[in-house]
């Protein structure tokens, strides 16, 4: 049977998904959007926009002011749809069959939407508990292009000594309870050399060529990343994974390209994995490929630009999230996952954390990407259940 609730969360799913929130555009719109509606069921709400006030993060709070609860969180940003062949308008919500398509509805407004149509259910019930502990709602910018507005959210909740007792990161997991994923490492690194005749190839620095010897250096780092897998690993694959994202450079067939870049990122399984990935490729530069260039032309460089390193979820022994999802959802495994979120970084506040939420992340970033309605069901369904416990 459809949640009562589905109806509403359907409609206010589909204002979220007609804010166009691509991370290179502003979320403001969207923020303001659900900022009005948890005030109306009585949050206290804060608003935290970005320097260059085009972007915000969004906290709330329901029940009373003090120590512990439990946070609510999701991202309110989506990738591009440039280049993908849609059969929908995909910042217009369509419903087909029991598929609910557009950007976004899978990652992840149907857990926001979910989450804020609860949110008056969660203020009755606090109301009628005087013991309760504080529910909170933080719905961050920019998790697809290196967590920014997590990290501004964690820094600021540090400064005031905020202390929530448990996280759930409503990520699609087909609402299993994950407890651990791995990092996220995202960098782009620029070479530039020296422009010159393709005829005479050695009076330039050719930077796509540097720019392929790092790329070769990278494959052979995933090599050696598969040796250092942990025993135990409980990660598919089990090791550190390096992909490389893009390579661009040069102007024309018989032009010494002066310039290159290489988007790129690693997913660490353990931390050391990432020193050793960045220790091997400064010492390649600094002493093969840099001197190399600046020998046929001193103005040459690498750089390397830090997009985002942001930790994994660790598993923990102890973890009141994972026990508290695995009883409401009535599960009895919990699992570890490939792909990053912010949990790791509200697991550095000292939180308990886990990911569950609504939807496949196997249709995350895809043309037509979809939310089933049973999923949203199922997760209206869990916070009833959480409502309870409050």
């Amino acid at each position: 049977m459809p949640h009562p609730l589905r109806e509403a969360t359907v409609a206010l799913l589909a204002d979220l998904v007609a804010f166009p929130t691509i991370s290179q555009d502003s979320n403001r719109a969207l923020i303001d959007c659900l900022a009005g509606h948890l005030r109306a069921a009585g949050a206290r709400v804060e608003v935290f926009q970005d320097a260059t006030g085009t972007k915000a993060n969004l906290w709330a709070t329901l029940g009373p002011d003090r120590p512990g609860g439990i946070v609510l969180s999701g991202h309110s940003d989506v990738v591009p749809v440039a280049d993908q062949s849609w059969t929908t308008d995909p910042f217009t919500l369509a419903q087909h069959g029991d598929r609910l398509y557009g950007r976004g509805t899978c990652d992840m407004k149907g857990f926001i939407a979910a989450a804020v149509t609860m949110a008056p259910v969660f203020a009755a019930r606090l109301r009628d508990a005087p013991d309760a502990r504080p529910l909170h709602f933080a719905f961050t910018h920019d998790e697809e292009v290196g967590c920014l507005g997590a990290q501004t959210l964690v820094a600021l909740l540090r400064a005031r000594g905020a202390a929530p007792r448990m996280a759930i990161i409503g990520e699609p997991t087909t609402m299993r309870v994950i407890e651990g994923h791995k990092g996220c490492y995202e960098y782009t690194t620029r070479f530039v050399g020296h422009e010159g005749h393709g005829s005479q190839p050695d009076r330039g620095v050719n930077a796509v060529e540097y720019a392929a010897r790092y790329v070769t250096r990278l494959l052979d780092l995933k090599d050696a990343l598969r040796a250092r897998a942990p025993a135990d690993s409980r990660f598919d694959p089990p090791w550190t994974t390096i992909n490389t994202g893009a390579l661009t450079g040069g102007v024309a067939h018989n032009v010494i390209p002066g310039r290159a870049e290489i988007a790129w990122e690693m997913r660490p399984v353990q931390r050391s994995d990432a020193d050793f990935v960045r220790d091997d490729l400064h010492r390649f530069c600094t002493h093969s490929l840099l001197p190399a260039m600046q020998a046929a032309h001193p103005g040459s460089s690498i750089t390397t630009e830090v997009i985002g390193e942001i930790d994994g979820l660790e598993p923990m022994q102890a973890n009141a999230a994972r026990d508290l999802l695995l009883d409401l959802t009535g599960a009895n495994t919990t699992d570890l996952v490939a792909f990053g979120t912010e949990a790791g970084l509200f697991q550095s506040l000292g939180m308990d954390v886990v990911v569950c939420g609504p939807g496949d992340i196997a249709q995350a970033h895809k043309p037509d990407e979809y939310l089933a309605l049973d999923h949203l069901d199922a997760c209206l369904a869990l916070f009833d259940r959480l409502a309870t416990r409050l």
